[in-house]
């Protein structure tokens, strides 16, 4: 869409208008918890926004908002705990959660087995928080 154009309608599946789109990224230093660093990726896409016109924006309000959640990570899709990421989100109605292969497994430097480590991968996961309805 161009700068001059007005946005009509969504092309995200399951809503029909974007409000906005936040992102975020997170990490699990020790561990490598991919689960962990998707929900601090989540988190880091939402902490710093407050939604207090919700209710007259969006049709139903709060129960009436979609929340689209696309996480990068680097492992696959079945190693991240989705139940655990959706609680991240306080309310709306979340879509499908969608994982592709991205974000970065670098190294920290260190593995500390006291702290879980099973070598130096240092987890890091990116987040897309689309919202609308």
């Amino acid at each position: 869409m161009s700068a001059s154009s007005s946005p009509s309608s969504s092309n995200v599946e399951g809503m029909q208008q974007v409000l906005f789109v936040e992102v975020g990224f997170g990490s699990d230093q020790h561990g490598q918890d991919a689960t962990k660093a998707a929900i601090k990726a989540c988190r880091s896409a939402i902490e710093w926004n407050s939604l207090p016109s919700i209710n007259q924006i969006v049709p139903g309000g709060y129960d009436g908002m979609k929340v689209r959640v696309q996480l990068a990570v680097p492992v696959d899709a079945k190693d991240i705990d989705t139940e655990a990421v959706k609680k991240v989100f306080p309310y709306g109605q979340l879509l499908p959660i969608e994982i592709q292969r991205g974000g970065m497994r670098a190294s920290s430097g260190i593995a500390l087995p006291a702290m879980g480590d099973k070598n130096d991968d240092w987890i890091i996961a990116v987040a897309a928080v689309t919202v609308g309805w």
